[in-house]
């Protein structure tokens, strides 16, 4: 959701739907959350090209994530924390805190690795064309 939640702030649109999986999944592996740059405006096909482990690391591990990415997002759309529209994914209105304090380290590095990337991951243009740079189908 934290994902979904950073593409809305950034682009004021919903968010689509590999955008929000891709995003998580890749927040939940700490070798991927601890080569993220600092800020939204580094370049991703640079970052990849300089982060090669992040294609290993996506084509070992997105599908068994991946199965547990679906059951969360299944449950927030079962919640309705979040909707989905035709063109992507939508949090209703705070069902998220916009603030991300509570929790463990990790489980802050993750929430704040899923926001960085709901608005990183789509800048580029084509999420096809990321996914396959990383070594993930789309």
């Amino acid at each position: 959701m934290r994902a979904v939640q950073g593409h809305e702030k950034a682009y004021e649109a919903p968010c689509p739907l590999p955008v929000a999986v891709t995003a998580s999944i890749m927040a939940l592996q700490p070798a991927i959350r601890d080569a993220l740059p600092a800020t939204t405006g580094t370049g991703l096909m640079g970052w990849l090209e300089a982060n090669q482990h992040v294609r290993i690391e996506m084509s070992r591990n997105a599908t068994a994530l991946a199965a547990v990415v679906r059951p969360g997002l299944l449950f927030a759309l079962q919640s309705r924390a979040v909707f989905c529209t035709t063109t992507g994914l939508m949090l209703k209105p705070r069902a998220v805190p916009k603030t991300i304090g509570d929790g463990t380290q990790q489980t802050r590095a993750i929430q704040q690795a899923a926001h960085m990337l709901g608005r990183w991951l789509p800048s580029t243009g084509s999420l096809g064309t990321v996914l396959t740079l990383m070594g993930v189908q789309p």
